[in-house]
């Protein structure tokens, strides 16, 4: 049976010549995925840390060079931002479940609070650490 309302339909924006334009709200919602799993390597990176230091010297010796190089610094501030990032991710979350500032104007502020904020404690993080 033919579709008789084909032309009555509305298009994707890809259909009709625009392209999708990321918002804050999306961007931020995509980074709290990615650095809960992100996290969760710094997690496993943590684990064979311990695991290294309880096993033997040599091989605690090995993971602890790694840690403690110029790599090791930029991957646990790294980590530490992403720590931060998806932990206010999670309280914007939770401000929202509870229904409270579901406008957009909100969301794009948290957003851009949430990037700033991340930064600055993990910085923050780093430097008392």
């Amino acid at each position: 049976m033919a579709d008789v309302n084909r032309g009555n339909r509305p298009l994707s924006p890809f259909m009709i010549g625009q392209y999708y334009r990321p918002q804050m709200t999306s961007i931020s919602s995509i980074m709290v995925r990615i650095t809960g799993i992100a996290s969760l390597g710094m997690a496993v990176l943590l684990v064979l840390w311990l695991l290294c230091a309880a096993t033997s010297p040599d091989a605690f010796a090995v993971i602890d060079g790694l840690l403690t190089s110029f790599v090791g610094d930029i991957l646990l501030l790294l980590g530490s931002w992403a720590i931060w990032f998806h932990m206010l991710g999670r309280l914007r979350h939770v401000i929202w479940d509870l229904g409270y500032r579901v406008d957009i104007e909100f969301g794009e502020l948290m957003g851009t609070v949430m990037f700033i904020g991340a930064t600055v404690m993990a910085i923050f993080t780093a430097i008392v650490v």
